[in-house]
């Protein structure tokens, strides 16, 4: 079993958690002008790494927001969790291991950021 960090709940059980691909995938600027083929890269082609690999999770069963993960795809490790918007981290300053690093504040439990 997955514990997951959320940003904004702390660690959950992975169950609470539902995946959306991968992260940083632009979209195109004018899709009305790709061509069928650009479009189906853009709609179904995605990197397949073997390693560090950023991921969109959504917390659908708790505070329902997205935010990235840096995940390894060979070990499981969770390499950091980050917002929406912000850029990918890079894999040296990222703690390898089951902690992951938080870039966000999480809330306390009154509500009040820490």
């Amino acid at each position: 079993m997955l514990l997951i960090p959320c940003p904004n709940c702390g660690p959950r059980d992975e169950t609470e958690f539902h995946y959306g691909g991968q992260a940083h995938v632009a979209y195109p600027e004018n899709p009305a002008e790709l061509t069928d083929r650009e479009w189906a890269e853009y709609l179904f082609y995605r990197d397949n790494t073997k390693g560090a690999f950023a991921e969109r999770w959504l917390h659908s069963t708790g505070c329902r927001q997205w935010f990235n993960m840096l995940r390894d795809t060979v070990t499981y490790d969770i390499q950091a969790v980050y917002p929406m918007g912000q850029p990918r981290p890079d894999k040296e300053n990222t703690a390898t291991g089951t902690a992951a690093p938080t870039l966000t504040s999480p809330v306390s439990p009154e509500g009040a950021v820490k």
